[in-house]
């Protein structure tokens, strides 16, 4: 496979831009501590059938950066929705993880008719509610909080060895398969050490706070269903968000097609690439974007 890398203005700022493959094209939107490198493995398997557009979102990799403060799931629907015009792509289907799902979710109510079919893998929704900031939670959210400190972003970057601890510990304690990401961990390294980088992804945990709050308090607006085809494949085993949360998925998605994605933990698309790029393709096909 031979992947493209392209920097393509839209929405008033310079986005990186991996593209591979042939045929209907699919969006793919990583997580945090991600960029696009995470979908990889993914690509690699897909491109004989999509062509694969994995973007770096404002903050993340190569694309351009935020200004300081917070910078969330709106703000980055409106640079996507902008790339896929860049991009002359009318319609794609989309595939989101983490940190890319409250990014589609946006897009969808938005834009719904640029969007053929959603595919999630696990993300934070409105359903998971007051179970977001129990007690038993407390020790696996700090991070959320660290984030929007000023000086985080000095102290996670202060040397390499830091940040190699700091986003292993992430990359490992949430995946259930723990070498998903061996073969690229100093690439990873490399990603965030970039002026900016941290910064840049910790301005989602800014932009993030007052809607989490506002949802752990059960004051999140009511919105109606997103209508747009969506499948979600939730890890059996992800210690940040676990399956359980996924009984209020159809409160979110009027067209739904939920299931457990067994033997891995939060990051499915790199702890059993196979299978997740067997999932996408067949939730695609089923709903005609082939």
């Amino acid at each position: 496979m031979q992947i493209e890398h392209l920097t393509t203005k839209a929405n008033g700022a310079a986005f990186h831009v991996a593209r591979a493959g042939k045929g209907p094209p699919l969006l793919l939107l990583h997580g945090w501590p991600e960029f696009w490198l995470t979908w990889e493995p993914v690509m690699q398997r897909l491109a004989d059938r999509y062509t694969l557009i994995a973007p770096d979102l404002r903050g993340f990799g190569d694309s351009d950066k935020p200004p300081p403060g917070p910078y969330g799931p709106d703000g980055h629907a409106a640079d996507m929705l902008a790339l896929l015009d860049a991009l002359g792509v009318d319609k794609a289907g989309a595939v989101g993880h983490d940190v890319g799902g409250p990014v589609l979710m946006a897009m969808a109510r938005k834009a719904p008719e640029k969007l053929p079919g959603l595919f999630f893998f696990d993300f934070v929704y409105p359903g998971i509610g007051p179970r977001f900031g129990t007690p038993d939670r407390l020790n696996l959210i700090w991070y959320q909080s660290f984030h929007q400190m000023d000086m985080a972003p000095a102290l996670v970057g202060a040397t390499r060895e830091t940040c190699r601890a700091y986003i292993t510990h992430f990359l490992k304690s949430w995946a259930y398969r723990k070498d998903a990401f061996d073969d690229v961990l100093e690439e990873f390294v490399d990603n965030f050490l970039k002026p900016g980088n941290l910064a840049g992804g910790f301005a989602h945990y800014r932009a993030s706070h007052a809607p989490r709050v506002a949802m752990m308090e059960g004051k999140a607006p009511s919105l109606p269903p997103i209508s747009v085809k969506t499948c979600v494949r939730w890890a059996e085993h992800d210690p940040l968000f676990p399956y359980e949360w996924t009984d209020r998925l159809g409160e979110t998605f009027s067209d739904l097609d939920a299931a457990m994605f067994s033997g891995v933990g939060h990051f499915p698309h790199r702890e059993d690439p196979d299978r997740a790029a067997k999932e996408i393709a067949d939730f695609f096909q089923r709903i005609g974007w082939k």
